[in-house]
C-alpha cells in the first residue's frame, strides 16, 4: 500500500509523488506560457519599422509553421519522452524570446516566432500527456481535470497581474518585456527537470526494440494515424474541439483589438479590457465542476462552442458596455470548455497508444483551421466587413456542430463498441463520467482506450 496523504480538501486522496507532479506542472505551465510581450508585440515590431504586411505575414508564417512542427515533435516526446521534451521545448523556448533583443528587425522576429512554434509544439501535446500519465500511475486520475483547468487559470492569474507592469517596464528598458519572457521560460525550465521520473509511464527514454533507430519515428506517426483511423468517437471528438480553439484563438488574438475599436473603445481601455477577459477565463478554467453533472461532458463542449459563436455574432449588435461583457463571457465559456476538452481527446486515446503524437494530431488539425480562419479574417477586415466575418464564424461554427450532433445520433459513431481491434473504442462510462471525474451510478470509471479502471493495463 502506497502512502498516501491525510491531507483534507482539494489534495485529498493525492500520493506525494501525483501531489509533485501537479505542482510542478502549475509551475512549468504558469512560467511557459507568461509572456510578458504579448500585449505590446505589435506596437513593439511597429517601432522597428516593421510594416503591417509584415507583421501579418509573421503570424500567416507562425501558423503554418506550428502545424508542420508539430508531427515531429509530438513523435519526439513519445520517442525520448514527455518530461525529456519539455524540458528540451523549455530551452528553446528561453532562447526564442531573446531573439527580438539580439535582433530587433524583421529577420530577429522571424526568427523569434518560428522558434515560438518550435518550442510550443514539443510542450503542446507532452504537458498534458506527462501529467495525464503521471496522475494514471499513481492512480489518481480522477484529479487530473482539476488539476489541467487550474494549471491553465494560474497562468492566466499570472498574465493579470504581470500584463499591466509591461508599459512601466518598457519606460524604464524598452526591450524589457522579451527579456522577462525569456528569464519565466528560463523558470519553466527549473520545473521541468524537477518534475519525477514516472515508474511505468512513458516520461522518459521509450525502450522498446528499435527505439534507436530512425524507423521508430514512422511507425510512431503510423500507429497515431492508425489509431484516430480506427476509432471514429477519437478522430470525432478531436474535430468537435476544433470550433472551441479556433473561435477563441482568432477572437482573442486576432479580433479582439479590432471589436473594441470598432465599437469606439479606446486603445487606453484594452488592457483592462483583456484584464477582465483573463480573470473570467482563470475562474472558469479552476472550476469545470461548476457545470452541472447531468450533462456528459461530450454535450457540455457542443454547448459551450454554440455559446462561443452567439456571442461573437452578438458582438456585432451590442453597444461598447455590451461588447465588453460579451467578450467576458467569452472568455468564461472558453476556461470551461478548454479543460473538458482536453480530458475527453486523453480519455479517448487507446491505452499503449502514443498518446503525445496524437495529441499533437490534434493540435494540427486547431492550428490548421485556424490558420486559414486567420485569412480570412484579414480579407474580411481588409475589406471593411467585421459584422459579416462575426456573423459567419458563428454560422461555421453551429454547421459543424450540427454535423457532430447527427453523426453521433446517427449510430455511425457508437460510444459503446470500439472499433480498434484491440481496444474498445470509448465505453459509456466515459460519455457519462461527470465534469468532477467520477462516473455515474454503477458504473466504474474507465480509463483511456477503453478499458475499465483496475483492469488489466
Amino acid at each position: 500500500m502506497r502512502p498516501r496523504s491525510a491531507r483534507a480538501g482539494s489534495d485529498a486522496g493525492l500520493t506525494d509523488t501525483a501531489r509533485r507532479v501537479i505542482r510542478l506542472n502549475y509551475g512549468f505551465q504558469l512560467l511557459f506560457n507568461l509572456l510578458w510581450w504579448m500585449p505590446v508585440f505589435y506596437a513593439y515590431q511597429k517601432a522597428a519599422g516593421l510594416s503591417d504586411g509584415q507583421i501579418f505575414g509573421i503570424q500567416s508564417i507562425y501558423y503554418v509553421a506550428f502545424c508542420l512542427f508539430e508531427i515531429p515533435t509530438g513523435l519526439i516526446a513519445d520517442r525520448i519522452g514527455t518530461r525529456n521534451c519539455l524540458r528540451a521545448g523549455a530551452v528553446v523556448m528561453t532562447a526564442a524570446n531573446l531573439a527580438p533583443v539580439v535582433s530587433a528587425s524583421y529577420t530577429g522576429f522571424l526568427v523569434h516566432f518560428l522558434a515560438i512554434a518550435a518550442g510550443r509544439s514539443l510542450t503542446s501535446g507532452a504537458a498534458s500527456a506527462y501529467l495525464y500519465d503521471g496522475l494514471r500511475a499513481e492512480k489518481c486520475d480522477e484529479h487530473y481535470l482539476k488539476a489541467e483547468g487550474t494549471a491553465r487559470a494560474l497562468g492566466l492569474a499570472a498574465k493579470v497581474v504581470c500584463w499591466p507592469l509591461v508599459g512601466p517596464l518598457m519606460a524604464i528598458a524598452h526591450a524589457a518585456p522579451y527579456v522577462l519572457s525569456a528569464a519565466s521560460a528560463a523558470g519553466s525550465l527549473a520545473c521541468a527537470v524537477a518534475l519525477p521520473r514516472l515508474a511505468g509511464a512513458n516520461s522518459d527514454t521509450r525502450k522498446a526494440d528499435g527505439g534507436r533507430r530512425g524507423g521508430a519515428f514512422l511507425r510512431d506517426a503510423g500507429s497515431a494515424l492508425r489509431c484516430v483511423a480506427s476509432s471514429r468517437w477519437l478522430a470525432l471528438v478531436m474535430v468537435q474541439g476544433v470550433a472551441v480553439f479556433t473561435l477563441s484563438r482568432i477572437c482573442q488574438v486576432n479580433l479582439f483589438q479590432p471589436i473594441l475599436l470598432d465599437h469606439g473603445i479606446a486603445e487606453a481601455s484594452h488592457g483592462g479590457v483583456l484584464a477582465a477577459m483573463t480573470v473570467a477565463e482563470a475562474v472558469a478554467s479552476a472550476r469545470p465542476q461548476w457545470l452541472s453533472r447531468r450533462l456528459p461532458p461530450v454535450a457540455w463542449v457542443s454547448i459551450l462552442s454554440v455559446v462561443l459563436a452567439g456571442t461573437l455574432a452578438a458582438m456585432a449588435l451590442g453597444g461598447p458596455w455590451v461588447v465588453v461583457a460579451l467578450l467576458c463571457l467569452f472568455a468564461a465559456a472558453t476556461g470551461f470548455a478548454y479543460p473538458i476538452q482536453r480530458k475527453l481527446v486523453n480519455d479517448a486515446v487507446p491505452a499503449n497508444a502514443p498518446r503525445a503524437t496524437l495529441l499533437s494530431v490534434e493540435s494540427i488539425v486547431d492550428r490548421g483551421v485556424c490558420a486559414l480562419a486567420a485569412v480570412a479574417a484579414g480579407a474580411y477586415l481588409s475589406a471593411g466587413h467585421l459584422d459579416a466575418l462575426l456573423w459567419h464564424s458563428a454560422l461555421a461554427t453551429a454547421v459543424l456542430l450540427g454535423v457532430f450532433q447527427l453523426l453521433l445520433r446517427s449510430g455511425v459513431v457508437r460510444r459503446g463498441r470500439g472499433a480498434h481491434p484491440r481496444e474498445a473504442e470509448v465505453p459509456e462510462a466515459v460519455v457519462r463520467t461527470s465534469i468532477s471525474g467520477s462516473a455515474g451510478p454503477g458504473v466504474r470509471p474507465a480509463s483511456p482506450g477503453g478499458k475499465r479502471a483496475g483492469g488489466p493495463g
